[in-house]
């Protein structure tokens, strides 16, 4: 299935090694145009040649493994499926660490913008959460949706980059994951990639499951993990190598962007400024400023719209919550919005709008996240 004829929807079932191969050779295209851009982005950013992207990639399996025992298999499959090296899979699952800063990331996160609505505070009483997913304009034809039919675990609806294990979406359980980065690195280590952390939380059929995930994780990078549960609970935790703080609605109402808000690391807390995206700061607001209109939608669309709204805002255009490119900026370092989802948790419907929300429709997934039957 197509999305918009823009982007594929792909489901998959069986064992870890099965569906990764179904995945590969589904996404065989998308995945080797993937490949040929991060090797380009590699080449600018770390003078490191493709062969010696893939050595490293190999230094993350035992604390991969560690982690989530069995995913391996999955990468694994869809290195078969799509006719390229398992190493190849591994850097594409570990992109950021590997193309900023050498071995980890130094900047480059997910520079994305995050939101959740509960029942209390929106018109309709649904609960929703979403994201405008940010990052580098090369990876538009990558991005595909991914459903993920894993018996007993739950199903997942996720969109990824091609050939990643995880990113954010849903699941049957009613857990929703937004993510977006948090710019400052420290403690520079072999810690897990952040597809591994956020497929082991939609991989959970609680929200206490997924925190458990979320903490237990030694990680590299900084990022902010919004959760969202279809009863109402919704709690954003800004992940580091170190501690971790979280925040929680206001007036029924979270939203996140790429600043610390919850707490500011020890490590870092004498020379912290959010000079990754200063543009965080304002985003925020505008967002919520929207989003506070929520409560007066009293039908499912009127709140959809309101979110859209809010989510193609152009205050400071192109650095703006619907973040357009720079067109004098290299492609290899281009960001803009790549896609934008509302999740409606509470009926399970799951739309997404391909590139920049402002141009383009939010078109309601063929699946809903409670769906949970064989493709």
């Amino acid at each position: 299935m197509i999305l918009g004829e823009k982007i594929p929807l792909i489901e998959i079932t069986g064992d870890e090694r099965t569906r990764g191969q179904q995945y590969g050779e589904a996404a065989r295209e998308q995945i080797g145009k993937s490949i040929a851009f991060y090797r380009e982005v590699a080449a600018h950013t770390t003078k490191l040649s493709w062969d010696e992207i893939q050595t490293r990639a190999r230094l993350w399996m035992p604390v991969i493994d560690e982690y989530f025992p069995g995913i391996l298999d999955e990468v694994r499959g869809i290195a078969e499926g799509s006719g390229r090296a398992f190493e190849e899979i591994l850097a594409l699952n570990g992109r950021t660490e590997l193309t900023y800063g050498g071995s980890i990331a130094d900047e480059g996160n997910d520079s994305c913008s995050s939101f959740a609505i509960t029942s209390e505070a929106s018109g309709d009483g649904h609960v929703y959460c979403g994201q405008n997913w940010d990052w580098l304009s090369g990876i538009k034809e990558t991005i595909v949706i991914l459903r993920v039919h894993q018996p007993p675990k739950p199903t997942i609806i996720m969109q990824v980059e091609a050939g990643q294990v995880g990113r954010h979406g849903a699941n049957s359980a009613g857990l929703a994951l937004c993510a977006n980065g948090l710019g400052r690195q420290f403690g520079k280590s072999n810690g897990v990639p952040s597809p591994y952390i956020r497929r082991r939380v939609l991989d959970s059929a609680n929200m206490n499951d997924a925190l458990e995930e979320i903490f237990k994780a030694k990680q590299n990078g900084c990022t902010n993990l919004l959760l969202a549960h279809k009863d109402g609970v919704v709690i954003s935790v800004e992940t580091t190598p170190g501690r971790h703080g979280w925040m929680y609605p206001t007036d029924g109402i979270l939203v996140h962007t790429n600043h610390f808000i919850a707490f500011v690391p020890p490590q870092i807390a004498e020379t912290y400024r959010p000079t990754y995206s200063v543009d965080s700061l304002y985003r925020l607001t505008q967002i919520q400023r929207v989003l506070k209109r929520s409560k007066a939608q009293k039908r499912s669309k009127q709140m959809r719209h309101l979110i859209a709204t809010a989510l193609s805002d152009h205050f400071g255009v192109p650095d703006s919550v619907c973040a357009h490119p720079k067109e004098n900026v290299p492609l290899h370092s281009r960001y803009q919005t790549v896609a934008s989802c509302i999740m409606d948790l509470t009926n399970g419907d799951y739309y997404l709008a391909p590139g920049l929300p402002c141009e383009s429709e939010y078109v309601k997934l063929p699946r809903n996240i409670y769906d949970s039957a064989s493709a």
